[in-house]
């Protein structure tokens, strides 16, 4: 009984620090920025303040999944580009995109925020599957493909600091008004579509709660009290 007892023990004991040894939680604060009719190429333009929170459960040092939840701002003007043609040079717009998002992470490094006498950094990239929603010329929800690069660091004890920049390629034309703007013979898989961006830095960390205690811990003081 005391030898059951003692596995259960242990394995209440251990099923939370794997959990938590093996997922981080993180904030991110940045920018989003659009590219599409309006903004066919500059990728830093009209930038919008986007914030992001996300889940990744960490797989080993170098494979990770990461869950997020982001919403930012877009807006475009066409007056502030001087060789489109019309409608795109009258149009303008302003409005919020957000994901829900899941991506697959690959650490060219072995990397874990869990050191506390070593410094742990590694590039990275990530790609995955989005669902997206924008509400800048009507609410719409539509897929997109989230890719990305950055860099992690581990700056504490289970705590990490990143900076990403990645793209999202959307299955959506219509951030800008301007529906299939271009001559039918131009459009393409790559181009007919508007696509935003998300540049930003993150905070990363490993929740430790309290011990709450097993209950078979509590069944068997119980049961010892009896017995004295």
């Amino acid at each position: 009984m005391r030898k059951l007892f003692l596995l259960i023990l242990i394995t209440c004991a251990a099923a939370p620090a794997f959990t938590q040894r093996s997922a981080d939680y993180g904030f991110s604060a940045g920018m989003t920025t659009y590219v599409g009719d309006i903004n066919e190429s500059n990728l830093f333009y009209n930038p919008g303040p986007a914030f992001q929170l996300f889940y990744r459960y960490n797989f080993n040092p170098r494979q990770s999944v990461r869950a997020n939840i982001l919403g930012g701002n877009i807006k475009a003007d066409g007056a502030d580009f001087d060789n489109l043609l019309e409608p795109a040079a009258s149009t303008s717009f302003s409005g919020i995109v957000g994901e829900f998002g899941v991506t697959y992470e690959y650490n060219f490094f072995p990397y874990s925020t869990m050191r506390s006498r070593r410094i742990d950094y590694t590039p990275y990239i990530a790609a995955g599957a989005a669902l997206s929603v924008a509400n800048t010329n009507d609410f719409h929800m539509f897929p997109s493909i989230p890719f990305s690069a950055g860099f992690k660091i581990n700056v504490a004890n289970h705590l990490g600091l990143e900076f990403e920049y990645g793209f999202r390629k959307t299955f959506y034309d219509n951030f800008d008004g301007l529906t299939d703007n271009v001559d039918p013979d131009d459009q393409t898989w790559m181009h007919n579509n508007d696509w935003y961006t998300f540049m930003g830095v993150s905070i990363t960390w490993k929740m430790y709660n309290k011990l709450v205690g097993c209950p078979a811990f509590a069944d068997f003081a119980e049961d010892q009290k009896r017995k004295r």
